[in-house]
């Protein structure tokens, strides 16, 4: 079923403050979701709302809290998200930091207790508008075995790394995992298999069956480099947060925990460096005008098909699947 953003937008926002949060919350929780979708990235777009909502109502997420910060040194801040809403907590954490870069340059915020931020793409872009690098990193449930194992020990841990350059911000949003559980959940709720490679079952046995996935563990991309990289930033953002690791992660994916996962977000002032913007952007467009593998395939950056994506769905809608859009439509009726 097709919609326009606007709509799902205004949807997504009722259903959250019905649920008594404030309504610049309900608005910055819904833009997230709705700004995944129009990326391309429906794995953590709509999908996730009736989960949210139900958080909401059993009490293991507060629309209302925007977390108590504090200041461990003068550029690094210690966040209790209090289960707030994640976008709204880090939000917060990334306009306390911007107040102290003008005199430290580099600011770190780690956060725990603040439930599932969403698309971490949507934090780096923002900062990078507005002349900011950022780094962002996030922690879930075990969901991703080890190089060379089968059991689920890792998060899918991804990170985002925005920066500024006098153009399109660059952004790169990937997660250690070779998928993300979301996008497994998407393929489940749209009845299709999974490609091979990407998660074996609760034996250990390789599955294209998203819900045998589900039971499983997914693999690490890049073999690994891909664990080796989840593993730190595991271990970087629980060192940091305080939060717990993957075995002991839950509420993400449920709504019977609090969120036990934490958050990692970075700001630096690339002119406490060098002033002014540096010309980056000739040099990404030197990188999609480069001779391509296939002549059908022209060069892409990291950033360009969401934004691409995202052009397509503000003309067209997005489009939803329809077991998803019949329950987004009962619970607009409830």
């Amino acid at each position: 079923m097709r919609m326009q953003p606007d709509r799902l937008t205004a949807l997504a926002a009722d259903l959250i403050a019905r649920r008594g949060a404030p309504p610049d919350h309900a608005r910055l929780q819904a833009d997230l979701l709705v700004e995944a979708e129009l990326r391309g990235l429906p794995s953590h777009g709509l999908q996730r709302l009736p989960l949210l909502l139900s958080r909401l109502d059993k009490g293991l997420a507060d629309p209302r809290a925007r977390g108590t910060a504090t200041w461990r040194r003068r550029a690094f801040l210690a966040i209790d998200g209090g289960r707030g809403l994640g976008p709204v907590v880090m939000m917060a954490a990334m306009g306390s930091l911007r107040g102290v870069l003008a005199e430290t340059g580099l600011a770190v915020a780690a956060i725990r207790n603040a439930n599932h931020i969403g698309m971490l793409a949507y934090y780096a872009d923002a900062a990078a508008r507005d002349g900011l690098i950022a780094i962002v990193m996030s922690t879930s449930e075990a969901l991703v075995h080890p190089f060379g194992g089968t059991q689920a020990l890792l998060g899918t841990n991804p990170v985002a790394i925005g920066i500024p350059t006098g153009e399109d911000p660059f952004v790169l949003d990937l997660a250690t995992s070779i998928v993300s559980m979301g996008k497994i959940n998407h393929h489940a709720l749209g009845g299709m298999p999974i490609p091979e490679g990407w998660a074996v079952d609760g034996a250990g046995r390789p599955t294209t069956d998203p819900r045998a996935a589900r039971g499983g563990a997914i693999a690490p991309f890049g073999g690994a480099k891909g664990y080796g990289l989840g593993l730190a930033i595991e271990l970087l953002v629980a060192a940091l947060s305080g939060s717990d690791v993957a075995p002991d992660v839950h509420g993400t994916l449920d709504d019977v925990h609090e969120a036990g996962k934490g958050d990692l977000l970075v700001l630096i002032d690339p002119a406490a460096a060098a002033p002014g913007v540096r010309p980056l952007a000739a040099y990404l467009h030197r990188l999609r005008r480069s001779t391509p593998l296939r002549p059908e395939s022209p060069v892409a950056v990291p950033g360009d098909g969401a934004r691409a994506r995202r052009a397509a769905a503000l003309e067209t809608g997005i489009d939803l699947p329809q077991p998803l859009f019949d329950q987004l439509m009962a619970l607009q009726a409830a």
